[in-house]
């Protein structure tokens, strides 16, 4: 699977662990930068990563900030995005399981690194249910026009 992954600089470093992480667990990765700790805005990469998996350039995104929550909203502003901040590995699981989330946001202030790993890993492995999940996603899309 190809993994789009994008950051600002309060993420940084636990983006390069989290792309060693899924290098190890046989993922093909998409880094779309920031690449150091000098300040950039969020957005930027928040769009970058939601192209990218619209765009099926990669299969899922994720996406990193200091908290998590402003690069999550400019992913969801790419139409047919659906980021899903995330602080736990249910969260991560729900999301993918009722809300077919195909970005992944996590704040890197919030979690540590090990909890991150669970989180990526669990998002990445958990397949969407459908079924009666299936029109409220067809009704997020509506909202999108």
């Amino acid at each position: 699977m190809k993994v789009a992954i994008g950051c600002d600089h309060g993420a940084f470093e636990l983006k390069e662990k989290v792309i060693k992480f899924l290098q190890g667990n046989g993922y093909d990765i998409l880094d779309l930068g920031c690449n150091s700790l000098d300040s950039v805005d969020y957005p930027k990469y928040g769009k970058a990563v939601g192209e990218a998996v619209v765009n099926k350039k990669a299969e899922k995104g994720i996406v990193l900030c200091g908290t998590g929550i402003g690069i999550s909203i400019a992913a969801n502003k790419v139409k047919g995005v659906r980021a899903a901040l995330c602080n736990n590995t249910t969260t991560a699981r729900l999301t993918r399981e009722h809300n077919d989330a195909n970005v992944l946001a996590i704040g890197a202030r919030m979690v540590g690194d090990v909890l991150a790993f669970e989180m990526v890993e669990t998002f990445l492995t958990t397949e969407f249910e459908g079924g009666r999940h299936q029109k409220r996603i067809e009704m997020i899309s509506e909202i999108e026009g």
